[in-house]
């Protein structure tokens, strides 16, 4: 059941319109200010980042994606080389299929196997959480990939529109703590595709996390995907309550200001929506730390295998290197200090919402 799951979302994303309709990023309400006289060469412009003990070439995630069937090992294979050879981070998908099913961990031991000169974030559900993972099961997640943080991934919507869902969250944050306390590595939370509020972000601080991945809305919509697997199989109810929430989250420039506002330290990954370098710049300007990429990533993969995810890479740092350039930012520091325009929806939150902009 959950590897069938975890290939009809893999083949739903890269042959479906699996993104919002309406509700966009936010990102293209932040105006980074353009510079007619930067003063630098832009071959000298430096993008490069230490992240969790490594230092890569951007500020880049493959975010954790999938795992546990052989076409998510083929992807996660392709993508950890990609990874590898661009230095970038990467993570992997859900976990949960490992500590069921030993013949499992080949498809995610490929990523390490693959890339390791890399950080890789493992993965973990909320709901696992919730029922309790053992001293062995943290060591299960960790070994095999030589994990170098934990991502729990916090998805209350879409296990709310799945069949085989399970929308559990009674106790969460306890569970969460003990978690931290006992695993040997940090935890990072990380929302998919709903954003998180700064009223989270102080539980998930307060709660130990090292690490919160905001998986804003604007990008992958696993309502829609919900919505499709409910239609395929003729269950009218379910598609029309994902159709219902479609549009459903906190968009990602909203939330990455959210969790800045709660801590000015905590290590922030912007995920959701990021399609371009621009949009990476203008996420770091406003806060982020880290920007993960999904959907483009896995299509990339699966159309165009290792060379086309690496060309993809190259196109965002590249794109990111330019968007420092044109403001004259000689490094990512030198862009968090530049001057930015913000209007629209996102004026308007961060007014609504009594947000500083630091």
């Amino acid at each position: 059941m959950i590897g069938r799951r975890k290939d009809e979302h893999i083949i739903l994303a890269v042959k479906e319109n699996v993104e919002f309709r309406q509700k966009t990023t936010f990102l293209e309400d932040v105006e980074l200010i353009h510079n007619s006289v930067p003063e630098l060469n832009l071959k000298n412009i430096d993008v490069k980042t230490e992240f969790l003990g490594y230092e890569l070439n951007a500020p880049i995630l493959i975010s954790g994606m999938t795992g546990g069937t052989s076409l998510a090992e083929k992807m996660n294979r392709i993508l950890a080389k990609a990874a590898s050879k661009v230095k970038v981070a990467i993570g992997v998908g859900s976990q949960r299929v490992m500590l069921k099913d030993p013949k499992a961990v080949k498809s995610f031991k490929v990523i390490r196997d693959e890339a390791n000169d890399v950080p890789i974030i493992g993965n973990i559900g909320a709901s696992q959480v919730v029922e309790g993972l053992s001293d062995s099961d943290i060591d299960h997640l960790i070994e095999p990939i030589k994990a170098d943080a934990i991502a729990v991934h916090l998805n209350p919507l879409q296990e709310s529109l799945q069949l085989e869902g399970e929308p559990n969250y009674l106790g969460f944050i306890d569970r969460l703590k003990d978690f931290i306390r006992r695993s040997p590595i940090p935890i990072i939370a990380k929302e998919t595709g709903a954003g998180i509020s700064k009223e989270a972000a102080a539980a998930l601080i307060q709660a130990g996390v090292k690490g919160i991945d905001v998986g804003g809305a604007g990008g992958t919509s696993f309502s829609v995907i919900e919505g499709i697997r409910s239609r395929l199989r003729g269950d009218e109810v379910y598609e029309n309550v994902a159709r219902t929430f479609s549009e459903w989250g906190i968009p990602l420039a909203a939330s990455i200001l959210e969790v800045r506002n709660v801590s000015a330290d905590i290590t922030l990954v912007a995920t959701g929506g990021i399609r371009n370098g621009l949009d990476v710049a203008k996420a770091l300007r406003l806060g982020a730390d880290m920007c993960g990429i999904a959907l483009p990533a896995i299509r990339a993969a699966y159309y165009s295998g290792v060379n086309g995810v690496i060309k993809l890479l190259e196109r965002y740092i590249l794109e990111l290197k330019i968007a420092l350039f044109l403001t004259g930012s000689g490094s990512i520091s030198d862009l968090r200090e530049k001057p930015i325009v913000i209007y629209g929806k996102l004026r308007d939150w961060i007014e609504r919402r009594k947000l500083d902009l630091r």
